[in-house]
């Protein structure tokens, strides 16, 4: 049965594993002064529940940076990822913009 399943990916084209999906997020760093880990501050704009003013809220992520190519004010796409450490689950996908 397992066979047929597989076969049957095979021809169709899909890999057999499917990836979850993981979230993309930008931000800001805040501090490279770790090795291979950069603290980015997220911005997420959520609505108030009663009176429905958009308030900004932001929080501090731990990324994965593994040529430590980012630096303090650059402008940084993440992405979700398995846990690297006790509290590095991000990892560093691009950066968009380098501080001045």
């Amino acid at each position: 049965m397992a066979e047929t399943q597989k076969a049957a990916a095979e021809v169709e084209g899909t890999p057999e594993v499917v990836r979850g999906y993981r979230k993309v997020r930008r931000g800001y760093v805040t501090s490279d002064k770790m090795d291979k880990t950069i603290t980015v501050e997220v911005e997420d704009r959520v609505k108030h529940p009663l009176y429905g003013k958009v308030i900004r809220r932001t929080s501090k992520v731990k990324a994965h940076d593994e040529e430590n190519t980012a630096g303090i004010g650059d402008l940084v796409v993440i992405s979700e990822t398995r846990p690297l450490s006790a509290t590095k689950r991000w990892r560093l996908v691009e950066i968009v913009e380098k501080a001045k």
